[in-house]
């Protein structure tokens, strides 16, 4: 990671780094991501990693109660319908449109979209536990999708929702490691 980078998430990791026992708090979180403000997606342009067919999660740094993703979206990618399991999770827009659609679940075990809302740069939303949402990049062909996303502690598995049936799935996502051997 670039001295930038690392100077400029400083404060951030002071704050996950001192987790010892408990998770980020949700709104302790959002604030650490909202005072980020120099931070932009050419700082971290080496975990910058696209995939033709899927987002790519790109580890970034990891801890023992969390883990920094960089995640890459080209046009029309999405990722699953998905809580975050007992994590708390932190995404800010470093790059491009972030559309997040935010589901609730019926009283026959299966999902509806309760709200949709777009971000752009900077934008931040926060999450926690079973919170319902897909995150997508559905602007034109080109307009790639960059987002840091913090887990707390690391998000290993959630439940997967398919609003055509009732109840979820486990899904194990997969994180790509340390672009080119580097990292925090």
């Amino acid at each position: 990671m670039t001295t930038t980078a690392t100077a400029k998430l400083a404060p951030l990791l002071a704050y996950l780094d001192s987790l010892t026992t408990e998770r980020a708090d949700v709104q302790r979180l959002a604030e650490a991501l909202d005072r980020l403000d120099g931070l932009s997606a050419d700082d971290l342009r080496e975990y910058a990693v696209f995939d033709d067919h899927d987002y790519r999660r790109n580890l970034v740094v990891e801890g023992p109660m969390y883990e920094v993703l960089l995640l890459c979206w080209k046009s029309g990618q999405r990722s699953p319908i998905h809580d975050h399991a007992h994590s708390v999770c932190g995404v800010k827009v470093l790059e491009g449109k972030l559309t997040e659609v935010r589901y609730r679940e019926t009283p026959c075990g299966q999902v509806v979209a309760k709200d949709c809302r777009e971000m752009q740069l900077g934008g931040i939303c926060a999450s926690v536990d079973h919170d319902i949402h897909e995150i997508s990049n559905l602007e034109a062909e080109g307009e790639d999708l960059i987002t840091m996303h913090i887990y707390s502690p690391p998000l290993r598995e959630m439940a997967m929702y398919d609003p055509a049936k009732p109840g979820a799935m486990t899904y194990r996502p997969v994180n790509f490691e340390f672009h080119g051997g580097s990292g925090i």
